[in-house]
């Protein structure tokens, strides 16, 4: 096993996600010695009695915008060579399974939680080598969307899950959506698990795998498929 992926996750608030970090995938992540996530508090690199880092915005306007010298400041402290500095940001590339799969690969995450009514554009401009999003949506922080890269990012790390082959039929690891799952009763409430699904054919429960899997994303997913329907 080779290094860890390193995660430095910048904020305001620096002990909102200890719960997360604790539980299920991502505790055996870390304790595993497979993910050394770090939570850097912003607050702490600004130079004022107050720890100030965010002011009213230039030109007026509602809200308040994260100051750049902290961040730039915290930035530094942690940045390696081979770090990727990520804004987490409404307005960023959309965050998917292939970046996740992508960003898996990296050595070191630097990920920005934004506050507020924004960041200062010299951030984007002059430290961020990323901009993602998680959704089109609001939220009133930047923590969150952080916990979201890291989770899906850590369960892509190999030894993180059990199988290797354990995310490789998800949905939108192929590009779709996954097939239905089943376990035992066999029957419930009057619904039976399909009888292929017993069979013991394996070939006939691959077929039958992929079929629902098309069938599913065409249906609930479209946006999903390529431009020649499969």
């Amino acid at each position: 096993m080779g290094a860890p992926l390193r995660v430095d996750v910048i904020t305001i608030f620096p002990r909102m996600l200890d719960g997360v970090w604790g539980e299920s995938i991502l505790k055996r992540a870390i304790a595993g010695g497979f993910l050394d996530v770090r939570m850097v508090d912003l607050r702490a690199f600004t130079h004022d009695v107050h720890r100030t880092t965010d002011d009213r915005p230039y030109g007026g306007g509602p809200g308040m915008v994260m100051k750049p010298e902290p961040i730039f400041e915290a930035v530094e402290s942690v940045r390696t060579p081979e770090a990727r500095v990520i804004l987490l940001s409404p307005q960023g590339r959309r965050f998917d399974q292939a970046l996740a799969r992508e960003l898996a690969e990296a050595p070191h995450l630097i990920l920005l939680c934004g506050h507020y009514e924004g960041v200062d554009e010299r951030v984007r401009q002059g430290l961020a080598t990323d901009e993602i999003s998680i959704g089109d949506y609001v939220l009133t922080n930047g923590v969150l969307p952080a916990a979201v890269v890291v989770d899906a990012v850590a369960r892509l790390i190999p030894g993180v899950l059990g199988h290797a082959e354990s995310h490789a039929d998800e949905s939108f690891s192929n590009g779709g959506l996954e097939y239905p799952q089943y376990t035992r009763p066999a029957e419930y409430r009057g619904m039976a698990v399909p009888e292929i699904l017993r069979s013991g054919d394996h070939a006939a429960v691959r077929q039958w795998r992929m079929g629902q899997a098309q069938d599913r994303t065409k249906k609930q997913r479209p946006d999903l498929l390529t431009n020649d329907g499969n």
